[in-house]
């Protein structure tokens, strides 16, 4: 009977030390579970901060290269002087989207978003700079092109005030003639000469005039050349050859008497004739006279033949 009683004590103690063991497990299963889920818990929610702090670094890599690449092409050709720096900011942004995609490690790219936001602010800095010195530069080129300018007006004015000048000089140098006398001449056979206004009697025309003072005018030889025009407008000349002619204002002109007279800024009187050839022919009507000197008409007179 004892013998059973120690046999039902025993069965007993098993039976509490299995439920101790098993309640033992349960709790341990139980923390396991919840440690389980924590852990998943945890895990999820960093992968949110992840995301969330990839969200915001991507955000301010393309807010930081979006104001880049505005502030190049505002600058337009003045970037093109940090080229080497745009390339490395380009870069290292390649290089922090590269890690983001592919491997995550907070800390490491926040340093290098700050490196590039502040290689990116000297970039700025360098560019405003470079502006300021560029828009000194220009201004100055600028004021030294109106100074130029000024002075290309001023020497303009000269040279207009100048020329003036000479052309006033010019004129006032300009010989003048007054007194014409303009006679038409008939050598006789004893060589008297004898006035006649009759076409077939004229063996010459005489061309005289006074040539007037002038204090102005350079002295020293003048030659004069005298043209003298029937009614149809045909120059009375000595010769056709070009050997009787003149340049005047660039045109080759023949003329019907020559003389070169030494000027000496005095009045003077003049004469010139022009013989008549018997082969030429003359016709009643008005002549017409005109003097030359230079590249100037100094005086005009007509002749009346019948």
């Amino acid at each position: 009977m004892e013998e059973q009683t120690n046999i039902q004590k025993n069965n007993g103690k098993k039976s509490t030390g299995m439920l101790i063991l098993i309640a033992v497990l349960a709790v341990v299963v139980i923390g396991v579970i919840i440690w389980g889920v924590g852990a998943v818990k945890e895990a999820h929610q960093e992968k949110i901060l992840k995301e969330k702090q990839r969200t915001e670094f991507e955000a301010q890599l393309d807010s930081l290269m979006a104001i880049h690449n505005k502030i190049k092409v505002e600058y337009g050709q003045l970037s093109d002087s940090l080229a080497m720096k745009d390339s490395i900011i380009q870069a290292r942004a390649r290089e922090i989207k590269k890690m983001m995609n592919y491997k995550w490690e907070y800390y490491k790219i926040k340093k290098k978003l700050r490196a590039l936001q502040k290689i990116a602010q000297g970039y700025v800095m360098q560019m405003d700079s470079l502006y300021t010195v560029n828009h000194a530069l220009t201004k100055e080129n600028h004021q030294i092109k109106e100074v130029l300018q000024q002075e290309k007006q001023k020497n303009a004015q000269l040279q207009s005030e100048k020329q003036q000048l000479k052309q006033k000089v010019e004129q006032a140098s300009i010989l003048h003639t007054y007194n014409f006398e303009v006679t038409a001449v008939h050598v006789t056979g004893a060589g008297r000469e004898r006035k006649t206004d009759k076409v077939r009697r004229v063996s010459k025309i005489k061309v005289c005039f006074t040539v007037a003072s002038n204090a102005v005018a350079l002295p020293g030889n003048r030659t004069i050349y005298v043209r003298i025009a029937r009614p149809d407008k045909k120059i009375l000349v000595i010769s056709d050859s070009e050997k009787y002619s003149f340049m005047f204002n660039g045109k080759r002109l023949q003329y019907s008497a020559k003389k070169t007279i030494n000027y000496q800024n005095k009045a003077m009187d003049v004469c010139l004739s022009w013989p008549r050839r018997s082969t030429q022919e003359l016709k009643p009507g008005l002549y017409h006279v005109d003097v030359f000197e230079g590249n100037y008409t100094i005086g005009q007179a007509t002749l009346k033949l019948r």
